[in-house]
């Protein structure tokens, strides 16, 4: 079993940057496939960026590649994404994920953390 912690959300103008950190316990971390996914108000939960368990293999939702990176740092049990350029569209709960894939899809993903709010200004 596996719990996961977000953090490193907050209110930015647009333009700007913010890092989420993504805390693993209770669990192997390294041998899970990390998501993150996000869910703006009244909209449904979608991918944003992936990355496997080596941290070799990453991917990323089109409107975001170029502008976001994840990464992670399995001795410390740790993901993160590094949000560069941010716009308002991009303002949502932000959620990170551990399964054992590289999965672009919620159901490929069984632990959850509780989100943190991200909110871009214009």
């Amino acid at each position: 079993q596996v719990q996961l912690v977000e953090s490193g959300g907050g209110l930015v103008q647009a333009g700007t940057f913010l890092r989420l950190s993504c805390a693993a316990s209770g669990g192997t971390f390294s041998r899970y496939g990390v998501g993150w996914f996000r869910q703006a108000p009244g909209k449904e939960r979608e991918f944003v960026a992936a990355i496997s368990w080596t941290g070799d293999s990453t991917y990323y939702a089109d409107s975001v590649k170029g502008r976001f990176t994840i990464s992670r740092v399995n001795a410390k049990n740790t993901a993160y994404l590094q949000m560069n350029s941010l716009k308002p569209e991009d303002t949502a709960v932000y959620y990170c994920a551990a399964g054992a894939f590289l999965g672009v899809k919620t159901t490929e993903y069984n632990y959850w953390g509780q989100g943190t709010q991200v909110t871009v200004s214009s």
